[in-house]
């Protein structure tokens, strides 16, 4: 089966575990039923957090959701002037046999700004 990759961002309301892992639930669950996939097709996540982001790792989060076989990579994003505060990007690499013009990507909360034409998984 192919593999493709799918984008998506959010932000935390709040520097602390529970924000950051609300999050990020929240995120994954939106990509997973925006793009009708399950956990199984899930081959893969990579996410990054900007500086001011650090009581917790959004894999965590993954994996209370029970992504315990997926490999996971928590990274921090560079500190760039202007960027979205409290974010959460996070890089998918999932088996499905939609063509990549059909997948959706999903940009939530304050991320919304980054991808406008992605907010909420609408392309």
């Amino acid at each position: 089966m192919p593999v493709r990759a799918i984008r998506g961002a959010t932000t935390a309301s709040e520097n602390s575990p529970e924000a950051i892992w609300e999050a990020t639930q929240e995120l994954l669950t939106t990509l997973l039923e925006a793009n009708q996939l399950s956990q199984e097709a899930v081959v893969s996540a990579i996410f990054t957090v900007t500086p001011d982001l650090t009581a917790a790792f959004p894999a965590t989060a993954a994996r209370r959701l029970g992504w315990d076989a997926i490999p996971l990579l928590d990274m921090q994003a560079p500190s760039v002037p202007h960027d979205v505060p409290r974010c959460i990007r996070v890089l998918l690499h999932v088996e499905t046999t939609l063509p990549a013009q059909a997948l959706r990507h999903v940009y939530l909360r304050q991320a919304r700004q980054l991808r406008p034409e992605w907010a909420g998984g609408v392309l």
